[in-house]
């Protein structure tokens, strides 16, 4: 079984149990803990959520993107269609869940972990979690409302984080307001124990310690003065020439131009308007076409099936992604928008 859920004293427990995989995922997964969610949400025996994960690597590095591709690349979109639109229902439902919802990140926290972890209202990092979006580098975009995260970030390091698919640690995260308490890791089987008995979700954040600071920290200036650009390009010719700035801009050269494009506009996009919905909305825009119309299954050939790491994009670089075209990835799909 790849996930446990069950009542316990008085939480709800969900456990993610594909360590193998890196915790990756699947659609059974997502309908899985939706399901819960809706049984829990009525149920007075039930204070609390909680969401964690075996293994040391990784709460959830992500989605199941072997499923995307194996169904992709035979021509079924509408597979991953099916399974986006299941997947940002749920990432919804959790972030206006009536009761606490309890996250407990270790390691990698990426992509689809992202969606099942980090809009609850109670994300806890400890010594080894390692967070990001990194959808660009293999033709996605920041999805399952990481793009209202990323809008959220103080200043333009949303826009920063967006495209460099850059990896945050405690402090970064907390920064950046993806997380919410540093606790380290030895105390959360503790921690757990207590939420099991009493339910008492205060017991989080009297728990919290201040991290060590990170390196975001020291990036945000430097964030705000080079991502306010109107277009991605403009902020690859005025990035400064220095060891950051050549860094930043290989980042941002490696990933698919269209997807790193699109990115800065679905931001910006977010930042605007401020809820869930309309986040995951625009982002299913792109997605719903990513296979069919972008540079997905190239992108996951070559990293995750052939592991190349040598990607052939649909345009050759991010100044050839005309305005026109990022419109038309994120205008409405044939199929309309999603709703909630």
């Amino acid at each position: 079984m790849s996930i446990r859920i069950r009542k316990i004293g008085r939480i709800g427990q969900i456990t993610l149990q594909r360590p193998e995989a890196l915790n990756a995922v699947t659609y059974d997964m997502v309908l899985a803990i939706e399901a819960a969610l809706d049984d829990w949400r009525d149920d007075e025996e039930v204070t609390c959520v909680l969401i964690d994960a075996e293994g040391n690597r990784a709460f959830s590095a992500g989605g199941d993107l072997q499923f995307m591709h194996e169904t992709a690349s035979k021509g079924d979109f509408d597979a991953g269609r099916t399974f986006w639109r299941d997947e940002y229902r749920l990432n919804a439902k959790i972030a206006n869940y009536p009761k606490p919802y309890i996250a407990l990140c270790q390691g990698f926290t990426m992509g689809g972990g992202v969606g099942v972890s980090l809009h609850g209202s109670h994300r806890v990092v400890g010594e080894s979690s390692r967070i990001a979006m990194p959808e660009c580098a293999v033709g996605l975009v920041p999805d399952v409302g990481g793009t209202l995260l990323l809008a959220s970030a103080p200043g333009r390091l949303g826009e920063y984080l967006g495209v460099t698919g850059y990896r945050m640690n405690a402090s970064d995260a907390i920064l950046a307001g993806f997380a919410d308490y540093f606790i380290p890791e030895a105390q959360w089987p503790e921690l757990t124990e207590i939420l099991i008995e009493t339910g008492d979700w205060s017991a989080v954040a009297a728990r919290a310690e201040d991290p060590e600071d990170g390196p975001l920290m020291a990036i945000r200036a430097q964030a705000d003065k080079y991502f306010g650009s109107e277009t991605l390009a403009e902020i690859l010719a005025s990035l400064p020439d220095d060891d950051w700035g050549a860094a930043t801009a290989k980042s941002i050269r490696a990933a698919s131009p269209l997807s790193a494009v699109c990115t800065i506009e679905l931001v910006r996009r977010a930042r605007e308007e401020g809820t869930i919905e309309h986040a995951l909305r625009q982002e299913y825009r792109f997605t719903s076409r990513s296979a069919s119309d972008g540079d997905f299954v190239e992108g996951i050939r070559a990293a995750i099936i052939d592991k190349d790491r040598n990607p052939r994009w649909r345009h050759a670089s991010v100044e050839a992604v005309t305005a026109a075209i990022a419109e038309a990835m994120l205008s409405q799909p044939p199929g309309g928008d999603i709703e909630f």
